[in-house]
């Protein structure tokens, strides 16, 4: 006997009903993992900051074994600590610059190196068990497992590339290598991009729909852009080149500065010239300030009232501060306070930028194991 129709209303019902739950259990999913991810971004933005911090002490040497586990306990008793200095004393940083220097003063640079390694295996242990745990439960969508799991890994070879930094100043150098360094600065930004880029997909979005193609093309754009000029001062941070001019808007006097082409073969000059890296990752901060400006007007023309254009607006606004607090730190001669508000406003800036570009696309579809029947 076939279906009446009261069967057909009452399994659709069920159905409905079914798929109602799923997606309720999905959205509770997902809130969860936000504030997880949430919680690793905060400690990633830390992690920099005292990296950043790290370097402007030059304390980034002054721990001179890598030790991924047993390295998380640090010296306990005097004589530990002496055998630390020790270790210090053997590198050509202590001796062509700190030579002499008492054990009070190692422990003040030894204690800012521990701490961005310590923080560094924090946030390992905070992505990495809430990860597993999520992925046993069967919690982490499928389209997620990948990803989120090559950030895992990431992470690992982040640490790693931590290492290899450290490594190249410690024997013919009394600094770590600006391409290292610049390098390592990057992998971890690219790295909180990503984690912003997956926390805005699970978070709920706006029904507006996107103005043009080319406004989505300019937050990719300028996303990247923002990325380049990390590097950028990555390098400037290596090379130490903020104190190379410390004139605003003119270098050394003039707009295009002598000296931006002394070294032989000329590329090498865009890495290792102090002058240049400055004059390079200030253009870059000009163009930046100007796409951000076109992208906003742009926005304002083509969306106006769309929560697109607000955010356009705001990034905007977050540019702004972030090349007045570089011109701040150029006329200061690189005062460590504003040199740290530069360098943590830029993640500011990265994040943001990252979660307006995934604006464009939408939440992730949501992934629902029940489909109602014909």
């Amino acid at each position: 006997m076939s279906a009446t129709p009261l069967t057909h209303s009452t399994a659709a019902l069920s159905d409905t009903g079914s798929v109602i739950a799923e997606e309720q259990r999905i959205r509770r999913n997902r809130a969860a993992q936000r504030i997880w991810l949430g919680l690793v971004l905060a400690a990633i933005f830390a992690l920099i900051l005292v990296g950043g911090a790290t370097r402007l002490t030059d304390s980034g040497l002054s721990i001179t074994q890598w030790k991924p586990i047993h390295g998380v306990i640090p010296p306990l008793s005097e004589m530990e600590w002496q055998e630390e200095l020790e270790l210090y004393r053997q590198i050509p940083e202590y001796q062509l610059i700190n030579k002499g220097m008492s054990l009070d003063e190692f422990k003040t640079i030894y204690w800012w190196e521990w701490a961005h390694r310590f923080l560094a295996r924090g946030v390992g242990v905070l992505f990495g068990i809430p990860f597993l745990i999520f992925l046993a439960t069967g919690r982490v969508e499928k389209r997620l497992r990948w990803p989120l799991f090559g950030l895992l890994v990431l992470g690992g070879l982040q640490g790693a590339v931590g290492w290899w930094m450290v490594a190249s100043g410690l024997v013919d150098r009394v600094d770590v290598s600006q391409y290292r360094l610049a390098t390592h600065l990057t992998l971890a930004c690219l790295i909180f991009a990503a984690i912003v880029w997956v926390m805005r997909g699970l978070a709920p979005h706006s029904a507006d729909p996107v103005p043009s193609i080319g406004l989505k093309r300019g937050a990719g754009a300028l996303t990247g852009l923002v990325l380049v000029q990390i590097y950028l001062g990555g390098l400037v941070a290596g090379l130490d080149a903020g104190l190379a001019s410390s004139t605003w808007p003119l270098m050394n006097g003039a707009l295009v500065p002598e000296g931006l082409l002394e070294i032989m073969p000329a590329w090498r000059n865009f890495f290792e010239n102090e002058l240049t890296v400055q004059f390079v990752h200030r253009l870059g901060g000009y163009l930046l300030f100007a796409l951000a400006l076109w992208h906003m007007v742009a926005s304002i023309v083509h969306g106006r009232g769309t929560t697109h254009c607000r955010r356009a607006v705001v990034l905007f606004g977050l540019v702004t501060i972030q090349a007045l607090i570089g011109i701040v730190v150029i006329l200061g001669q690189v005062p460590f306070g504003w040199a740290l508000v530069h360098q943590g406003w830029a993640i500011v800036v990265l994040g943001f930028a990252v979660a307006h570009w995934r604006g464009f696309y939408g939440a992730y579809p949501m992934e629902t194991r029940i489909r109602l029947r014909s």
